[in-house]
């Protein structure tokens, strides 16, 4: 399949009218390319991509979130 860039207008018609009836097949393909890109990876690639996902979720897990409410008076 083509990239959506490379499509012509009718067929991104027609690829946009396909969608609107079947959505749910378009997410099955996304699901597939990305389990396909994800075993074309080696060991190294997959142990540094979880690494990195295991240090965003203690960073985001020790992240305290304050609210600051801003003065009426003061416009932004």
């Amino acid at each position: 399949m083509k990239e959506y860039d490379q499509l012509t207008p009718q067929e991104k018609n027609d690829l946009h009218n396909n969608f609107l009836q079947e959505p749910d097949s378009f997410y099955e393909k996304a699901e597939t390319d990305q389990m396909k890109k994800a075993l074309k990876k080696n060991y190294k690639e997959r142990f540094l991509t979880m690494t990195r996902l295991m240090k965003l979720s203690l960073m985001l897990s020790r992240a305290k979130i304050t609210y600051n409410d801003l003065p009426e008076n003061k416009k932004v």
